[in-house]
């Protein structure tokens, strides 16, 4: 076969194929968050933000009534420990052995006992 029939009889080779590359992912847009389930959170946020102020409130205010009444029961204390110190005083005065010879003596007549009569041994 001469030369030139056996080119036109010849198959073009095909190019050595290159390996193909994955395509790329398209990349996915943001999910974004709906404007409802936003607002949705931050009502949560606010009411549980309101409740801990609000307790915070009320534990304040339950700690200045302890605190008033604790005042009021110091002040009576002082007052009671007055009171006591005073009636402690009223009674030494009264139980003075010389005031209590001289009411005896005075409203009574008695006399205090001779100690050459008194045997204190039998």
């Amino acid at each position: 076969m001469p030369l030139m029939a056996r080119a036109a009889t010849a198959r073009a080779l095909p190019a050595p194929s290159r390996p193909r590359a994955r395509p790329r992912p398209t990349p996915r847009a943001k999910r974004k968050i709906e404007p409802r389930r936003r607002v949705a959170g931050g009502v949560v946020w606010i009411g549980l933000v309101a409740t801990l102020l609000a307790g915070v409130v009320a534990l304040n205010v339950a700690v200045l009534r302890l605190n008033v009444r604790l005042d009021e029961t110091q002040s009576e204390r002082n007052q009671l420990r007055a009171d006591n110190a005073q009636l402690n005083t009223e009674i030494a005065a009264k139980a003075a052995s010389g005031r209590i010879v001289g009411l005896a003596s005075g409203r009574l007549g008695l006399r205090p006992a001779n100690p050459e009569y008194l045997d204190l041994r039998k």
